[in-house]
């Protein structure tokens, strides 16, 4: 069987890419269904955090990735291949409405094959944590930063480029079905090893019409995807811009009025702030932020190493973003936000030789820890910029107790607190 293709069958190459194509799409296609399911269920607050649950979402998503990028490739190997070759006429081109939608599909299939693992490529770059492909690049890209917003992005394009390589190749199958079982004839068979005598085509030339109007439906399909994000994207941040107006509305009412009691009345007021955290996850780092929270600061700065004030932070646990897992972090095996809607750190302050340390302790769900927290203090007149860092497990305070693989999930938990604060008179 000839290599290379002759205008009335194709090689041995080409056939080669159809049918290591058609293999790798379906299962990666067939894996992420199956891995979809499993993430689901991970993401619900619901989740119980069983690592058996967790470890075969990874084995799947990862071998999903990994078949993803070696599809790419084939792909665009097969693409290429195919602008060098003779492509074998149609053996029925009398049928123009026939001819030209057998053809525009094959460029739309043509584009699925490179757009749908390409943007599910582009998705994972973009992302944090979870699933490594197995190959030895492509955790990252060149020009993808680390980002929620081109994660979602490309989150979507890649479901819209999957909707349409399942309907092109369901046509493209449905087309060589009826070439093979309707009219009878040698289509399905050019295509197959060992082959045979086949007939040659009528004269014909191959139109870039067809090549055409596919551009035209990619375009519109990748356009409508980005319009669907878009208003995706305005509608979630109409949702959060009121959830965070009527959060801060009730936490100021609390600390005007429950909250007085227990928290001293600082002489510094946080003018602006970050209380971020990262942990490991499948080997990456995962980041993420609190929204909501405040400080009641009583400090002055002693001449000498020793006692400086004292500090009481509470924090509204639903207000943490976590890149995709926020929703599973907020389930009952993690910070189960319904029951503990708050964290607490109350400490003493002290000036240090070098720096400075808040010594107290946290409390996160119903476990209370002791915690020391290093910073650094820049004070200006009367401005002040702090900023700290402190590393606590999570099993101390009961978070993810069921995901006790540190590969799976670290048990270290890195705080980062920055703040600028303005001295009260």
């Amino acid at each position: 069987m000839p290599a290379q293709n002759t205008t009335s069958s194709y090689g041995s190459v080409t056939k080669g890419f159809h049918w290591l194509s058609a293999l790798l799409l379906i299962s990666a296609f067939l894996l992420g269904l199956i891995a979809n399911d499993l993430a689901h269920e991970i993401q619900s607050p619901g989740f119980d955090g069983s690592d058996a649950t967790l470890s075969r979402a990874v084995l799947l998503f990862s071998i999903h990735k990994t078949i993803g990028v070696a599809a790419f490739f084939t792909g665009l190997g097969r693409i290429l291949w195919a602008l060098s070759q003779p492509k074998p006429g149609l053996l029925h081109p009398e049928n123009k409405p026939e001819a030209l939608a057998a053809e525009v599909v094959h460029w739309l299939l043509y584009g699925a094959m490179v757009a749908t693992p390409l943007t599910g490529w582009i998705h994972h770059a973009a992302s944090t944590g979870f699933a490594p492909i197995w190959w030895p690049f492509g955790q990252e890209l060149p020009f993808v930063a680390k980002s929620d917003a081109t994660a979602a992005l490309f989150g979507t394009l890649h479901w819209i480029s999957t909707q349409t390589l399942m309907v092109t190749f369901g046509l493209h199958v449905t087309g060589a079905l009826k070439h093979a079982v309707v009219d009878r004839d040698a289509t399905l068979r050019r295509m197959l090893p060992k082959s045979g005598d086949l007939p040659t085509p009528p004269a014909q030339k191959h139109s870039p019409v067809p090549a055409g109007l596919a551009l035209v439906v990619w375009a519109a399909v990748l356009t409508g995807g980005v319009m669907m994000e878009q208003d995706s994207h305005d509608l979630g941040n109409h949702s959060d811009h009121s959830h965070a107006e009527a959060t801060q509305a009730g936490d100021q009412n609390a600390t005007a009025t429950g909250n007085a009691a227990t928290m001293p009345a600082g002489n510094w007021a946080v003018q602006e702030g970050s209380l971020g955290l990262t942990v490991q996850q499948m080997g990456s780092g995962v980041s993420g932020s609190f929204a909501t929270w405040q400080a009641d600061i009583t400090f002055d700065n002693p001449d000498a190493p020793g006692p400086a004030g004292q500090v009481a932070v509470e924090i509204d646990i639903a207000s943490l973003t976590l890149g995709s897992v926020t929703d599973q972090a907020m389930g009952a095996d993690y910070f189960d936000s319904a029951t503990y809607p708050k964290a607490r750190f109350e400490a003493q302050l002290e000036k240090l030789e070098t720096g400075y340390q808040a010594v107290g302790e946290l409390t996160i769900r119903d476990k209370t820890r002791p915690l020391t927290l290093p910073f650094t203090l820049q004070i200006n007149g009367d401005t002040a910029q702090m900023q700290g860092q402190a590393v606590v497990n999570r099993l101390d305070f009961d978070i993810g107790a069921g995901t006790q693989d540190e590969g799976t999930l670290g048990f270290e938990v890195v705080l980062d607190v920055s703040l600028t604060a303005q001295k009260t008179k």
